[in-house]
């Protein structure tokens, strides 16, 4: 039952009176390899998808592969600017997913093969992947089911924005670095460090000569992209004056 034609034929699900018992392989990311993780969840089901099928029930463990996003992007792009001197942006998306679909095909699947080593007993003429067409078509219907009624909806939120990538990222791919006072820190895509924890104050200047306001903040650059000012609820005594005053905006020359 080790591998080959031989196990395929013999782990699909057999003719039976009992109800079908079916396991889904949680997809491991086809850009990983086998952990012990992997090898202690891998370990269980097979326990048990062996024990249901000796007792007689149709069993069924699916195996198949996660697309893993951001890692395969990375990979691949590293994989082209290696070989070509090439961005995802210079070869157009389409292009792009021709060649992470190209990568996957030769290189991906590592963590499977070693299952398949290991004597998992999968039904491999099953196993699919999270980007192929019917998984993609299901995940698209599930979406727009799940909108339609009502249990997920879209907004305008605060993201991730990963400035090198150019897209937004989920929160557990962000590392998150503490700093009390002035550090440079190296940031993909310069050659050089960055300067962070410094709080830079500047004055916004209010129409009519009536004074300034001054604002601080670690992100100076964001200023650019400012277009109201806001003071915090406790402070609005000290600052009731300048309700519905107009200030202009220091580097544009514009009215706020």
């Amino acid at each position: 039952m080790h591998g080959g034609k031989h196990q395929v034929s013999l782990l699909r699900m057999q003719k039976s009176s009992k109800p079908p018992f079916v396991i889904v392989l949680p997809p491991p990311n086809v850009t990983g390899a086998l952990h012990i993780g992997h090898g202690l969840t891998a370990s269980i089901q097979d326990l048990i998808i062996r024990w249901r099928r000796m007792s007689g029930y149709n069993a069924l463990w699916v195996p198949g592969m996660d697309h893993a996003g951001i890692s395969t992007q990375v990979v691949v792009e590293k994989k082209l600017m290696r070989e070509s001197k090439l961005s995802r942006h210079d070869v157009g998306r389409e292009k792009f997913v021709a060649e992470v679909w190209k990568w996957k095909n030769k290189y991906g699947g590592t963590i499977l093969d070693q299952e398949r080593r290991l004597g998992a007993s999968l039904d491999w003429s099953r196993e699919c992947f999270t980007m192929d067409e019917r998984r993609s078509r299901a995940v698209t219907e599930a979406f727009v089911k799940l909108y339609r009624e009502g249990l997920i909806y879209r907004d305008h939120r605060l993201v991730n924005w990963d400035c090198t990538l150019r897209t937004a990222i989920s929160d557990i791919e962000v590392d998150h670095k503490e700093i009390k006072d002035e550090t440079f820190l190296n940031v993909p895509g310069y050659d050089f460090s960055i300067q962070f924890g410094v709080l830079t104050s500047f004055a916004y200047p209010l129409e009519g000569g009536l004074g300034e306001i001054v604002v601080a903040t670690t992100r100076i650059e964001t200023m650019l992209g400012d277009t109201a000012i806001a003071v915090p609820l406790r402070m609005k005594d000290m600052y009731i004056y300048m309700e519905n005053l107009l200030s202009i905006h220091s580097m544009v020359d514009i009215y706020q």
